[in-house]
C-alpha cells in the first residue's frame, strides 16, 4: 500500500494520496492549496487516481475537490449525512473564510461497506460527532486507520462546531479504541501515530467532556 500525505492550507490539513501496487489510486480530503502539490507527487509516483474520498466536508477537507473531480475525471465519495455541505459549502454554519465551489457527490459511504481500490480495500466506519457524517477509512490488511478528524495523536476534533455532537464522539471514539492496537492512524491534522499510544482514549469522555 502507498499512502503519503500532503499538509497545506491555513488549517495545516492532511490530504493524502493513496494506491494499490499497481498504481490504482485515490486522493482523500484535499485541502486549500494542495491541488499542484497532489498532481505533482501523483504524477512523480504514476498513480491513476480513480476516485476522490472525504472523510467529512468541512471546509479545508473539500477545497479542493471541484477541481480535481474535473481534472482527474473521478469519483466523489461521501457520507450522505455530510453531502449538504459538500453541494453547498456554509450550509454546516461555520464561518466561510474562502470560496469553496460546490461539487454533487457520486457516491455514498455506508457504514460497514467494504470498498475497493484496484487490489487494496478498506472497511467504512461511520464516526459522527465532529460532523454528522463523519468516516474513518480502516485497511484492515494493511493495519491502518485513516480517521479524518475524529482522532489526532492526542487529541480529537473539535466538539464546539454548529453541527457537533460530542456524545456521539464519545461513542466513534470507542468503537475505534476497538481496533488493534498496533494499527497506523493517519489523521486529518497532526502527525501520524499507533493505537497503542492513544491509551487515553478510555477516558475521552472525561477528558474532552465540556
Amino acid at each position: 500500500m502507498f499512502i503519503q500525505s500532503i499538509t497545506a492550507g491555513p488549517f495545516q490539513t492532511n490530504s493524502y494520496v493513496i494506491a494499490d501496487n499497481i498504481d490504482n489510486g485515490a486522493i482523500i480530503d484535499p485541502t486549500f492549496d494542495s491541488q499542484d502539490l497532489l498532481v505533482n507527487l501523483i504524477e512523480k509516483e504514476h498513480i491513476h487516481i480513480k476516485a476522490i474520498y472525504l472523510t467529512h466536508s468541512h471546509m479545508d477537507h473539500i477545497a479542493e475537490v471541484a477541481n480535481l473531480k474535473e481534472f482527474y475525471k473521478c469519483d466523489v465519495w461521501i457520507h450522505k449525512l455530510d453531502e449538504p455541505n459538500l453541494i453547498e459549502p456554509g450550509s454546516d454554519l461555520l464561518p466561510q473564510l474562502f470560496t469553496i465551489k460546490g461539487v454533487k457527490p457520486d457516491h455514498y459511504f455506508v457504514d460497514g461497506q467494504v470498498v475497493t481500490l484496484g487490489h487494496l480495500s478498506f472497511k467504512v466506519l461511520h464516526t459522527p460527532g465532529h460532523s454528522p457524517g463523519g468516516v474513518c477509512f480502516y485497511f484492515e490488511k494493511e493495519k491502518v486507520l485513516i480517521s479524518g478528524d475524529t482522532l489526532f495523536k492526542g487529541s480529537i476534533g473539535n466538539l464546539n462546531f454548529p453541527t457537533a455532537e460530542p456524545e456521539k464522539m464519545f461513542q466513534s471514539l470507542d468503537r475505534l479504541n476497538q481496533l488493534p492496537k498496533d494499527t497506523i492512524v493517519y489523521p486529518g491534522h497532526g502527525e501520524s501515530t499507533i493505537l497503542s499510544e492513544e491509551s487515553w482514549l478510555s477516558q475521552a469522555r472525561e477528558i474532552f467532556q465540556n
